[in-house]
């Protein structure tokens, strides 16, 4: 049996859990509503106020779905209910970052200014404290969208390891490498 799989899901206060015959989740909270189609194989049910995501045999398909559907509703659950939050910090001499309405410009080094359009279901904010690394933190209801837009706008300067410089999340350790001189 799945580890993941065979959780059960206890909804939070405020929280509604709709599922129809062609196996569409919709979740309803108080800071939206999200919805995510289910694999017909895989059975999810709601029996006082708790969710279960059960498989129909042990194939290694159906053991794939089992977890991956389980964690998707459940992302579903707590983004609606909590909300997901992520921040990334621009290490560098001259980085910068400013957020205009849903429009995020960044200043990362190149002879130009890098403009990155957010969805409307993200929400973004650049703190510059005097002496710190700017802040960017992104906001958001669905896990996967607040992590894929992290994931394009880290990909604009990657942390390189010999001075540790470029966009990173908070918190993440980099190695670091020794130069040419450190052999001597």
């Amino acid at each position: 049996m799945s580890r993941i799989g065979k959780l059960p899901i206890t909804l939070p206060q405020g929280v509604e859990v709709l599922v129809n015959q062609d196996n569409l989740v919709t979740v309803k909270g108080p800071k939206g509503s999200l919805s995510s189609q289910v694999d017909t194989d895989i059975t999810v049910a709601i029996e006082d106020g708790v969710l279960t995501v059960t498989r129909p045999t042990e194939q290694k398909r159906h053991k794939a779905l089992h977890g991956l559907y389980r964690s998707i509703i459940n992302n579903m659950i707590v983004g609606v209910s909590t909300g997901y939050k992520l921040s990334l910090e621009l290490v560098g001499v001259g980085f910068k970052a400013t957020t205009v309405g849903q429009n995020l410009e960044l200043a990362l080094g190149y002879s130009h200014n890098i403009y990155v359009g957010l969805p409307p279901e993200i929400s973004a904010v650049a703190v510059t404290e005097k002496g710190k690394a700017p802040l960017i933190t992104l906001e958001g209801i669905d896990k996967q969208l607040i992590g894929q837009v992290a994931a394009k706008i880290r990909s604009l300067r990657k942390v390189e390891p010999y001075k540790g410089k470029g966009i990173r999340f908070v918190g993440e350790v980099v190695r670091r490498k020794a130069g040419k001189t450190a052999s001597k």
